[in-house]
């Protein structure tokens, strides 16, 4: 019998998971609404396989409390809340969701990108209390305009037909160009830093890994135009927060939209929850964040990129297939961790 437990579920989700192994021979499944903790772990102490989105933190003691693990499905792409070293040891397999939010997360930014042009946010506070004057709200137009990418995978790539349909100039940065993109939508490759001097808006959408830790700094964001906006849809880590405040306050960017940010642990409550206590220094950019957003030319939204009924569908059909492909001997999206191919579960009632 191969128990599986899945974490952060809400009731429709339970229901997709639950219908799916249904009557499935050789499956227990237990389903729950709360992210997986060290509190809680006990719930999956006999699991095989455990589901869970970036809410729950699975550190090295969750693991020491799960002896039977054999996969871990994150239903997201990004698995940095997952400790991969204890799980490469333990020969537990990690899996992810490649692909779920190309078009979701794309049309965010995009609709940040407009927003920061627009002078959405002061435009509505404004007519919030009442004041219908147009002083300070004169924005930019978008077309003829110069987009800077800064990665062109699969969701940047979508943000530069966007933007192409927008009228927008593209210029990309990426180890690996993509050539079809040069072709169909003109899209030119640039270092980084002749790419941060030419853009009028720099999107980001890149892993976060050690090479890109920062990758906007104090010193990048000197080459940026003043009137530059700045979009991030894709890890805090890439972008230095304290060096954003630090040129909005010196008049250096004309706006600023960040979707993940350093700081983000302290306020952003349900997905950080049971993280441990925050570090000074993750205090220190809590506050850097708070003052960021004390400025009209500024947005911080909660990690929300992702978040439509659509993407959301994708990612649990793809850890649920994740989970029973893998213990069907077919392993897919493997990410990290060592393993060994189990053998398929035995036939005979199971229940959900």
């Amino acid at each position: 019998m191969v128990k599986l437990v899945f974490f952060d579920l809400d009731e429709h989700e339970q229901d997709v998971v639950r219908d799916t192994f249904a009557g499935k021979s050789g499956y227990e499944v237990d389903l729950h609404s709360d992210a997986l903790t060290s509190e809680n772990a006990s719930l999956a102490r006999d699991a095989d396989g455990i589901g869970v989105f970036v809410t729950s933190h699975v550190t090295q003691e969750v693991l020491d409390r799960l002896p039977n693990l054999k996969v871990i499905a994150a239903m997201s792409t990004g698995f940095d809340h997952i400790d991969v070293d204890t799980c490469r040891e333990r020969k537990i397999a990690v899996c992810n969701v490649p692909l779920y939010g190309d078009t979701t997360v794309a049309e965010f930014a995009f609709g940040l990108i407009l927003a920061l042009a627009r002078k959405f946010r002061p435009t509505f506070a404004r007519t919030a209390r009442g004041d219908f004057s147009r002083t300070g709200l004169q924005g930019m137009d978008l077309a003829g305009k110069t987009l800077g990418l800064i990665g062109t995978g699969r969701i940047g790539s979508h943000l530069a037909r966007l933007a192409h349909a927008a009228g927008m100039n593209v210029v990309a940065y990426d180890l690996h160009p993509n050539l079809a993109l040069t072709k169909d939508y003109g899209v030119r490759y640039l270092d980084l830093d002749d790419l941060l001097r030419e853009a009028d808006v720099i999107s980001l959408h890149v892993p976060y890994t050690k090479a890109t830790h920062h990758l906007i700094n104090a010193d990048r964001l000197r080459l940026v135009r003043d009137t530059a906006l700045l979009v991030n849809t894709s890890r805090a880590g890439v972008v230095d927060t304290q060096a954003v405040a630090a040129a909005l306050r010196e008049g250096r960017l004309g706006g600023v939209a960040l979707d993940t940010f350093e700081g983000e642990q302290i306020w952003i409550e349900e997905e950080f929850s049971g993280a441990g206590e925050p570090s000074a220094a993750e205090l220190k950019d809590a506050l850097e964040s708070f003052a960021i957003l004390q400025s009209d030319r500024a947005i911080l939204s909660p990690h929300n990129a992702f978040n439509t009924r659509e993407a959301l569908g994708r990612i649990l059909a793809t850890s649920i297939e994740n989970v029973r492909v893998f213990f069907a001997g077919n392993p897919q999206n493997i990410v990290a961790g060592t393993y060994q191919v189990p053998a398929p579960p035995p036939t005979g009632g199971g229940r959900a």
